[in-house]
């Protein structure tokens, strides 16, 4: 007979600390727990949803509403009203240029820095309102439970890098969750599905998650309670909101809408979006979609003809993750359907159709992420056993090597947690420094992939060249969060870092800010974010003060004029330590400057050529 565990002292049931799982979505965003052996969906109190829009409203004194009623003010309120911040996770501007111009709301141009959202006269950047969903959902379960909750599980695409994990966390800590793992979506359907099954129970599974922003298929082996992924590909700019742009693509080139004017009234872009929604989920019931007032319709094989392309990029994927498996889709003994975008019948067909058997969507595919999420969550807490995740890497990991080559270390689809090291030596007689540079991706030269980070293996004994031997380690976790160690092997000289990303918040940072509750996290939130600010405004004019020395000679005087007025207004802002003023004021010394420096670039480049002849 099993025992329960009783606290001594009072004679009570000792009660295990819940633990949720989160699936911060693009589109939606829920919260479950394990509730007695049994999943369960935390709901709305008055609609009875589970489902929370990863909407954001900023009201007329920045007050934040998350979810049903933010959505609601998309058409009235478009520049206060942020979503899809899932895609902006982890990212610099030079990563979403091409998606900014969907947006109804301001993104900062800075490049090689974090995105930033502007907002009436204040930035924000993804981490932050990411925090705030968290936020809501956090909220929302503690009243469900009538209790407190701390520490969660939280999911991402498993294809997001190590930027968007970092960004996930430091969005979760900045909410006051103690992140216990960053779970890939698709091995946490497969722990959704898998729940409850027989220990002894053996199959090949592909998990194909298609949801509002982002895309992946996984491939994995159930055995014996163990969850092997075996490959994983997909991309994090696919999903639901490039069927929506499809369409609206489709209504401005068949009404003839001047794209200027959707620029100007961010309004009709916003209800031409959620039209476009309308009909994407009225087209996957019947033939033919038509708006109330009449004036935007799409056919069945219209609609079908402009999201065949978007579903093609998917399959792609999934033959690419199948080549990685060393499988063919014979092989596969059973797919699931992940997402809400899955809902579409067309999705779900040309899957079936290319694995050769029905696509499997028996539990929600909204809420199946969710549902994983809690189930790695109550494993964690000690209250499920008998299973365990063997997940992968979705991108190689490597340092930069001499010519500005990756050499990877971890390759992609590597079993994680791992730990691989791999000999070097200098290239220069008596190096006494190596400087490690970390990058991810797939590329053959580092300046094609993302740069994680860097430091120095320092006092390195002065050797002939090739003579040091030097042993640079990755040690990457369960949560694909990356430890880097550089050891001269005949010195034993050392060192070991945590590869921070550069889009991510300081551990340091985050602990100060959850130190003394929510009170003192702004506190040091605001002092973080100015400090930010005056750096980068001080290293833009730097940038700006040497651009007009270096370029009087093609600058009017109106021009150098002016360029010195914002640079003079920069410099004023720094000094007040306002951060809305200073951003507000690199961005109009940015907004100045670009058409200037392109020509500039464009008069040295006809000054190199003059008097040469191209071959």
């Amino acid at each position: 007979m099993a025992k329960i565990p009783i606290n001594m002292q009072s004679g009570e049931i000792e009660k295990k600390e819940i633990i949720i799982g989160i699936d911060l979505g693009t589109t939606n965003s829920l919260v479950a727990y394990i509730d007695n052996g049994i999943p369960a969906i935390v709901k709305d109190n008055n609609s009875q949803n589970t489902l929370v829009p990863s909407v954001i409203l900023f009201g007329e004194e920045d007050q934040i509403v998350v979810g049903d009623l933010a959505k609601s003010q998309i058409i009235l309120r478009p520049e206060r009203t942020i979503y899809s911040v899932k895609r902006l996770m982890g990212k610099s501007y030079n990563d979403v240029e091409n998606y900014e111009k969907l947006l109804s709301y301001d993104i900062i141009d800075q490049e090689n820095e974090l995105v930033k959202v502007k907002v009436g006269n204040r930035f924000y950047n993804p981490i932050e309102l990411s925090s705030e969903i968290l936020k809501y959902l956090k909220t929302r379960i503690e009243k469900h439970l009538g209790e407190s909750v701390s520490k969660a599980v939280i999911t991402v695409p498993a294809y997001f890098n190590d930027s968007q994990r970092q960004a996930t966390r430091d969005a979760g800590k900045l909410a006051g969750l103690d992140v216990l793992r960053i779970l890939n979506e698709p091995t946490a359907a497969s722990l959704a599905y898998g729940f409850g099954t027989k220990e002894d129970k053996k199959e090949t599974i592909a998990v194909y998650d298609l949801g509002g922003g982002t895309f992946d298929i996984s491939i994995l082996k159930l055995d014996h309670g163990v969850f092997d992924v075996l490959s994983t590909d997909g991309d994090t700019f696919l999903g639901g909101d490039d069927v929506d742009r499809a369409i609206i693509d489709h209504w401005i080139k068949e009404k003839g809408i001047d794209l200027s004017r959707l620029e100007e009234d961010k309004s009709l872009g916003q209800a031409l979006r959620l039209r476009a929604e309308q009909a994407k989920k009225a087209l996957s019931a019947q033939n033919e979609y038509r708006s109330d007032d009449g004036e935007y319709a799409l056919s069945h094989e219209i609609f079908h003809a402009l999201v065949q392309p978007i579903i093609q990029r998917t399959i792609d994927k999934c033959q690419s993750a199948l080549n990685e498996a060393e499988l063919k889709t014979e092989d596969i003994d059973k797919i699931i359907l992940v997402g809400g975008s899955t809902r579409m019948p067309l999705v779900k067909k040309t899957v079936s159709d290319f694995f050769g058997q029905k696509a499997y969507d028996d539990i929600n595919p909204d809420e199946v992420v969710a549902i994983g999420a809690a189930v790695q969550a109550d494993i964690l807490s000690g209250n499920t056993t008998g299973y365990l995740l063997l997940d992968v890497t979705p991108l190689s990991l490597g340092i930069e090597t001499m010519g500005g080559l990756m050499d990877t270390i971890i390759p992609r689809n590597s079993k994680v947690p791992a730990s691989v090291g791999r000999s070097y030596t200098t290239s220069v007689d008596g190096q006494k420094n190596l400087k490690v540079s970390v990058y991810q991706g797939e590329r053959e030269l580092v300046e094609n992939n993302r740069k994680l980070g860097e430091f120095i293996l320092k006092d390195i004994p002065p050797m002939p060249a090739g003579i040091p031997k030097i042993e640079v380690r990755f040690i990457l976790d369960a949560d694909g969060i990356l430890r880097v160690r550089a050891k001269e092997e005949r010195s034993g000289k050392e060192t070991e870092v945590v590869i921070k990303s550069q889009y991510g918040i300081s551990e340091e940072e985050m602990g100060k800010m959850l130190l003394d509750s929510l009170k003192h996290a702004d506190a040091d939130m605001k002092k973080k974010a100015l400090l930010e600010s005056i750096n980068e405004a001080q290293s833009i004019l730097r940038a700006g003060e040497k651009f007009v020395i270096q370029n009087k000679e093609i600058l009017s005087e109106e021009e150098i004029e002016k360029l010195n007025q914002h640079i003079l207004s920069l410099s004023s802002a720094i000094e007040s330590k306002d951060r809305n003023q200073i951003e507000s004021e690199m961005k109009s010394l940015n907004d100045y400057s670009t058409p200037l420096a392109e020509r500039a670039m464009d008069h040295n480049i006809k000054k190199a050529l003059s008097g040469k002849k191209l071959a």
